[in-house]
Order: structure tokens, then sequence, then C-alpha cells
């Protein structure tokens, strides 16, 4: 079986790092870990988060020196050490961390014309499939067994834009019934009906 990526896109907020993006974050780690898969976000932002957080205390610098010293988050495991520090989510979030030191996590802006080919067929997990892109839990296992899936999450109530829908090869309601689940929720049946499953079924 080739390897899954769960993908957080952010439809939440595009422009502040909310405690909801560190949430999801810290959640999807141990998953990603405990049924091994990758784990990719498309259009956090990160870097603001990073600033505003060190940027904060009346005994720092003014705000202008701060700007100009707090660096860009530049690797993986920069920005896993970053959520993980104030989470107690995923071990404190330790799971993060172990998953971006392994190489397994990477940071996407938001796709403009698809997204990145090397993580896989695009599968948006949604309770509205589209009839010509339906796909049930046991399609995207068989589909796994033959090349990477990327699992995509919209984060944040509204889902993904429409242009984002239009990407995804596949769409993939896990309750089969229209059923709408919080996006923690979701990324565990996900793993537990495609992931989990389809490792069981291996010889």
């Amino acid at each position: 079986m080739r390897r899954a990526t769960l993908g957080l896109f952010n439809s939440y907020d595009p422009v502040r790092f909310h405690e909801a993006h560190r949430r999801a974050l810290a959640r999807a780690a141990p998953l990603a870990l405990a049924f091994d898969a990758n784990l990719a976000t498309f259009g956090f932002p990160f870097d603001e988060g990073r600033r505003r957080e060190l940027g904060e205390g009346p005994q720092r610098a003014p705000r202008a020196e701060r700007a100009a010293a707090v660096p860009d988050l530049r690797t993986p495991v920069e920005v896993a050490r970053f959520v993980a520090d104030s989470t107690t989510i995923g071990e404190g979030g330790a799971y993060f961390v172990a998953l971006a030191e392994q190489g397994r996590f990477q940071a996407f802006p938001f796709p403009e014309r698809g997204f990145p080919p090397q993580l896989g067929e695009v599968v948006l997990t949604t309770r509205q499939p589209e009839a010509k892109k339906a796909m049930t839990p046991a399609e995207a296992r068989a589909t796994l067994e033959r090349q990477g899936l990327l699992l995509l999450f919209g984060l944040g109530p509204r889902g993904v834009p429409k242009d984002v829908r239009g990407m995804a090869a596949h769409h993939l309601d896990v309750t089969s019934k229209g059923f709408s689940l919080e996006t923690c929720t979701a990324m565990g049946a996900v793993a537990a009906a495609v992931l989990a499953a389809g490792r069981a079924a291996q010889p």
C-alpha cells in the first residue's frame, strides 16, 4: 500500500493564525503517525502567528525591531516546533514534531492551478460529493494500493472553495449518508475507514 497524505486546507482564516489551526495540526499529527500517513497544510499563516506571539508582552522591543528580528518559519520542523510550543494536544505537540523530523510534514501555499502532484490523487472529504466524483472508502483503499492519495479536509465551517472542489479528482463522504462531521472527527473517521482498514486487509 502506498502512503496517503492528510491534507488540511485553511478555509478558516487566510491572514491570521488561530488556535483552531494549532488544534487541527496537533490532532492530525498523531493520526498520521499511527496510520503511516503524511501531513500537509495549504494556506496556513504560520509566519503571522509566530510574529504575533513573539511580539506580545510589555517588556519587548519596539514592534518594528521585533518584526525585523523574527525570521520566517523556513522548515517543516521549525513550523512543528512553533505549533507544539503552546499546545497540550498530541503529547504536548511531540507527535507533530516527531512527524516533521521524519520528513512527513510539508506546508504549502494555497493552490492556484492544482495541488502538488507528488502528493498523489486528490480526494476531497465532503458530505456533499458530486455524483460523478463520488468515491467510497473501499474505492479509496483500492486506489491507495496503486498510488498515493491526498485526503483533503477543509478547515472551517465553510469547507473548501468551489474552485478547490473542482481540483479534486474524487469526493469521499466517509459516512455515506451526508452527515456533517467536525474536521478532527472526520479525520479520525477517514483514517479508520481508509487507512486502518486498508492495512488490516494486507496479508
